[in-house]
Protein backbone atom coordinates (compact mmCIF):
# COMPACT_ATOMS: atom_id res chain seq x y z
CA UNK A 1 0.00 0.00 0.00
CA UNK A 2 3.16 2.37 0.78
CA UNK A 3 4.54 1.96 -2.21
CA UNK A 4 1.05 2.56 -4.55
CA UNK A 5 0.87 5.59 -2.21
CA UNK A 6 4.63 6.82 -3.51
CA UNK A 7 3.86 6.16 -6.79
CA UNK A 8 0.77 7.87 -6.83
CA UNK A 9 2.08 10.80 -5.12
CA UNK A 10 5.30 10.79 -7.37
CA UNK A 11 3.37 10.50 -10.97
CA UNK A 12 1.33 13.25 -9.84
CA UNK A 13 3.93 15.42 -8.76
CA UNK A 14 5.84 14.71 -11.70
CA UNK A 15 2.57 15.87 -13.81
CA UNK A 16 2.77 19.57 -12.81
CA UNK A 17 3.72 21.00 -16.19
CA UNK A 18 6.48 23.58 -14.94
CA UNK A 19 6.55 24.96 -18.49
CA UNK A 20 3.04 25.72 -18.87
CA UNK A 21 2.50 26.91 -15.67
CA UNK A 22 5.16 29.93 -15.97
CA UNK A 23 4.40 30.66 -19.58
CA UNK A 24 1.06 31.26 -18.72
CA UNK A 25 1.24 32.87 -15.18
CA UNK A 26 4.18 35.31 -15.92
CA UNK A 27 4.69 35.30 -19.89
CA UNK A 28 0.64 34.86 -20.53
CA UNK A 29 1.74 32.43 -23.26
CA UNK A 30 0.53 28.65 -23.99
CA UNK A 31 4.52 27.15 -25.02
CA UNK A 32 2.36 24.00 -26.35
CA UNK A 33 1.46 26.39 -29.40
CA UNK A 34 4.74 28.05 -30.14
CA UNK A 35 8.18 26.25 -30.78
CA UNK A 36 8.35 22.77 -30.90
CA UNK A 37 5.25 22.51 -28.54
CA UNK A 38 6.93 20.93 -25.71
CA UNK A 39 6.55 21.85 -22.25
CA UNK A 40 9.95 21.47 -21.19
CA UNK A 41 12.93 23.85 -20.01
CA UNK A 42 14.45 23.80 -23.98
CA UNK A 43 11.39 24.94 -25.68
CA UNK A 44 10.50 27.30 -22.41
CA UNK A 45 13.91 29.23 -23.40
CA UNK A 46 12.97 29.18 -26.93
CA UNK A 47 9.84 30.77 -26.66
CA UNK A 48 10.08 32.74 -23.21
CA UNK A 49 13.63 33.76 -23.22
CA UNK A 50 16.05 32.11 -20.49
CA UNK A 51 15.48 33.00 -17.37
CA UNK A 52 12.32 30.87 -18.15
CA UNK A 53 14.52 27.94 -19.37
CA UNK A 54 16.31 28.05 -15.98
CA UNK A 55 13.55 28.44 -14.06
CA UNK A 56 11.76 25.35 -15.68
CA UNK A 57 14.41 23.56 -15.92
CA UNK A 58 15.19 23.57 -12.30
CA UNK A 59 11.60 22.73 -11.25
CA UNK A 60 11.45 19.76 -13.30
CA UNK A 61 14.62 18.66 -12.22
CA UNK A 62 13.75 19.38 -8.42
CA UNK A 63 10.14 17.24 -8.93
CA UNK A 64 12.07 14.82 -9.13
CA UNK A 65 14.20 14.77 -5.93
CA UNK A 66 11.35 15.95 -3.97
CA UNK A 67 9.25 12.79 -4.99
CA UNK A 68 12.37 10.87 -3.67
CA UNK A 69 12.54 12.54 -0.62
CA UNK A 70 9.01 12.14 0.20
CA UNK A 71 9.37 8.72 -0.55
CA UNK A 72 12.55 8.02 1.42
CA UNK A 73 10.06 8.76 4.44
CA UNK A 74 7.03 6.92 3.45
CA UNK A 75 8.32 3.89 2.30
CA UNK A 76 12.79 4.13 1.25
CA UNK A 77 12.16 0.92 -0.25
CA UNK A 78 10.30 2.80 -3.18
CA UNK A 79 12.66 5.91 -3.98
CA UNK A 80 13.68 4.59 -7.05
CA UNK A 81 10.25 3.80 -8.20
CA UNK A 82 9.25 7.54 -7.12
CA UNK A 83 11.76 8.71 -9.44
CA UNK A 84 10.28 6.81 -12.20
CA UNK A 85 6.93 7.54 -11.50
CA UNK A 86 7.80 11.43 -11.29
CA UNK A 87 9.78 10.72 -14.63
CA UNK A 88 6.42 9.58 -16.13
CA UNK A 89 4.19 12.05 -14.71
CA UNK A 90 6.35 14.33 -16.42
CA UNK A 91 6.14 12.52 -19.82
CA UNK A 92 2.46 12.28 -19.21
CA UNK A 93 1.20 14.36 -17.08
CA UNK A 94 -2.79 14.17 -16.11
CA UNK A 95 -2.57 17.89 -15.13
CA UNK A 96 -1.89 18.80 -19.15
CA UNK A 97 -3.84 16.20 -21.14
CA UNK A 98 -0.94 13.54 -20.81
CA UNK A 99 1.40 15.43 -23.05
CA UNK A 100 4.13 16.26 -21.23
CA UNK A 101 8.09 17.05 -21.68
CA UNK A 102 11.41 14.94 -22.52
CA UNK A 103 12.28 14.09 -18.69
CA UNK A 104 15.74 15.24 -19.40
CA UNK A 105 15.56 17.83 -16.58
CA UNK A 106 13.62 15.33 -14.30
CA UNK A 107 16.34 12.75 -14.85
CA UNK A 108 19.23 14.77 -13.45
CA UNK A 109 16.78 15.53 -10.62
CA UNK A 110 16.77 11.59 -10.13
CA UNK A 111 20.70 11.51 -10.59
CA UNK A 112 20.99 13.97 -7.56
CA UNK A 113 18.26 11.79 -5.62
CA UNK A 114 20.42 8.33 -6.43
CA UNK A 115 23.38 10.10 -5.15
CA UNK A 116 21.84 11.58 -1.92
CA UNK A 117 19.43 8.69 -0.70
CA UNK A 118 21.62 5.75 -2.11
CA UNK A 119 25.05 5.51 -3.53
CA UNK A 120 26.54 8.85 -2.58
CA UNK A 121 29.14 8.73 -5.77
CA UNK A 122 28.90 12.16 -5.97
CA UNK A 123 31.27 12.52 -9.26
CA UNK A 124 29.87 9.74 -10.90
CA UNK A 125 25.62 9.34 -10.06
CA UNK A 126 25.64 13.34 -10.69
CA UNK A 127 28.92 15.57 -11.61
CA UNK A 128 29.34 12.97 -14.25
CA UNK A 129 26.34 12.94 -16.50
CA UNK A 130 26.09 16.66 -16.04
CA UNK A 131 29.85 17.15 -17.35
CA UNK A 132 28.41 14.50 -19.69
CA UNK A 133 26.22 16.61 -21.29
CA UNK A 134 27.88 20.12 -22.00
CA UNK A 135 30.64 18.51 -23.35
CA UNK A 136 28.72 16.63 -25.83
CA UNK A 137 26.68 19.42 -26.67
CA UNK A 138 29.88 21.67 -27.21
CA UNK A 139 30.47 19.65 -29.92
CA UNK A 140 27.55 18.87 -31.47
CA UNK A 141 25.16 22.01 -30.67
CA UNK A 142 22.36 19.13 -30.71
CA UNK A 143 20.19 19.02 -27.35
CA UNK A 144 18.60 16.09 -27.95
CA UNK A 145 21.69 14.36 -28.73
CA UNK A 146 23.62 15.39 -25.73
CA UNK A 147 20.71 14.13 -23.55
CA UNK A 148 20.07 10.99 -24.87
CA UNK A 149 23.85 10.37 -24.91
CA UNK A 150 24.74 11.97 -21.66
CA UNK A 151 21.79 9.44 -19.83
CA UNK A 152 22.75 6.37 -21.65
CA UNK A 153 26.34 6.79 -20.87
CA UNK A 154 25.46 7.45 -17.47
CA UNK A 155 23.15 4.55 -17.25
CA UNK A 156 26.32 2.00 -18.36
CA UNK A 157 28.58 3.88 -16.12
CA UNK A 158 25.96 3.12 -13.04
CA UNK A 159 26.26 -0.74 -14.28
CA UNK A 160 30.05 -0.30 -13.53
CA UNK A 161 30.68 1.87 -10.62
CA UNK A 162 27.82 0.81 -8.60
CA UNK A 163 27.71 -3.05 -8.94
CA UNK A 164 26.15 -3.32 -5.57
CA UNK A 165 22.81 -1.57 -6.62
CA UNK A 166 21.73 -2.98 -9.47
CA UNK A 167 18.65 -1.81 -9.17
CA UNK A 168 20.11 1.79 -9.99
CA UNK A 169 20.86 0.41 -13.12
CA UNK A 170 17.56 -1.42 -13.82
CA UNK A 171 15.52 2.48 -13.14
CA UNK A 172 18.32 4.43 -15.10
CA UNK A 173 18.38 2.17 -18.15
CA UNK A 174 14.25 2.34 -18.04
CA UNK A 175 14.69 5.93 -17.81
CA UNK A 176 17.02 6.10 -20.68
CA UNK A 177 14.40 4.06 -23.14
CA UNK A 178 11.89 6.51 -21.97
CA UNK A 179 13.88 9.76 -22.62
CA UNK A 180 14.65 8.26 -25.99
CA UNK A 181 11.41 7.34 -27.12
CA UNK A 182 10.19 10.72 -25.67
CA UNK A 183 13.13 12.29 -28.45
CA UNK A 184 11.83 10.00 -31.59
CA UNK A 185 10.63 13.25 -33.48
CA UNK A 186 13.67 14.36 -33.12
CA UNK A 187 15.77 11.70 -34.16
CA UNK A 188 14.11 11.40 -37.20
CA UNK A 189 15.37 15.20 -37.64
CA UNK A 190 18.64 13.93 -37.15
CA UNK A 191 18.58 11.71 -39.31
CA UNK A 192 17.52 13.72 -42.34
CA UNK A 193 20.04 16.65 -40.96
CA UNK A 194 17.23 19.40 -39.94
CA UNK A 195 17.49 18.90 -36.20
CA UNK A 196 18.14 22.90 -34.56
CA UNK A 197 21.66 23.59 -33.06
CA UNK A 198 22.24 25.75 -30.08
CA UNK A 199 24.08 29.46 -30.83
CA UNK A 200 25.09 30.25 -27.54
CA UNK A 201 28.32 28.21 -26.89
CA UNK A 202 30.48 30.40 -28.67
CA UNK A 203 31.92 30.98 -32.34
CA UNK A 204 33.50 27.91 -32.96
CA UNK A 205 30.68 25.89 -34.09
CA UNK A 206 29.62 28.62 -36.13
CA UNK A 207 29.13 28.13 -39.63
CA UNK A 208 27.97 24.34 -39.37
Amino acid sequence: MKVFLVILISYLFGSIPWGLVIGKVFYHKDIRKEGSGNIGGTNAGRVLGKPAAISVTLLDAFKAFISMWIASMIDPSAILLAGLACAIGHCFPVFAQFKGGKAVATAYGYFLGITVFITHAWFWNFFWPIILFFAILYFTRIVSISSISAVGIETITSLIVNRSHILVFICLLILWLLITYRHKANLIRIKNGTESRIKWMGERHGNR
